[in-house]
C-alpha cells in the first residue's frame, strides 16, 4: 500500500505544477482537464471550468503526488501537515528552499539544528508548507 498526498489548488493547479517543475524538478506524469473527462456530455462542466485540471499525477524525486483544481471549495482548511524534502547536499537544500520561498513566506529560516545539518520551513505561494533539510546521519 502507498499513501499518496492529493493537493487541491482551487483554480491554480497549472500554475502550481509549473512552479514545482521549476523549483523542485517535478515531472508531470498525467494531466486531465475537466473537458476531457470520458463519457461527459458536451457542456456538462460549468462554464469556465473546461480548462481546469480535473486530475494530475506528478513526481518529485521518487515520490508521487496528485493534484487538482477542484474539490477544495467549502472544505475546512487543514493545517496539520507539511511536505518534507530531505536532501544529501546542503547547497541543493538551500536552492530548493529559496525557490519555494519566492512569493511565499519563510516560517523557519534554514539553519543548523540538533537533528539536521540544515533545516527550515517555508509556505510556498500556494499555501503549501514545506520542510527542507539535510538530516544528520545517526
Amino acid at each position: 500500500m502507498q499513501v499518496i498526498p492529493y493537493l487541491f489548488f482551487n483554480g491554480r493547479c497549472d500554475e502550481a505544477l509549473a512552479f514545482y517543475r521549476e523549483a523542485l524538478g517535478a515531472q508531470v506524469d498525467m494531466l486531465m482537464r475537466f473537458k476531457d473527462a470520458p463519457g461527459q456530455a458536451p457542456g456538462a462542466c460549468a462554464p469556465g471550468q473546461e480548462e481546469m485540471v480535473m486530475h494530475a499525477s506528478f513526481r518529485i524525486g521518487d515520490s508521487v503526488l496528485m493534484a487538482s483544481d477542484g474539490m477544495a471549495e467549502g472544505t475546512p482548511e487543514f493545517k496539520g501537515f507539511s511536505l518534507s524534502l530531505n536532501y544529501a547536499d546542503t547547497d541543493q537544500a538551500r536552492r530548493v528552499f529559496d525557490a519555494l520561498a519566492q512569493g511565499g513566506k519563510v516560517v523557519m529560516a534554514l539553519d543548523k539544528t540538533f537533528y539536521a545539518t540544515i533545516f527550515g520551513m517555508v509556505n510556498d505561494r500556494f499555501g503549501m508548507q514545506w520542510m527542507v533539510g539535510v538530516m544528520q546521519k545517526s
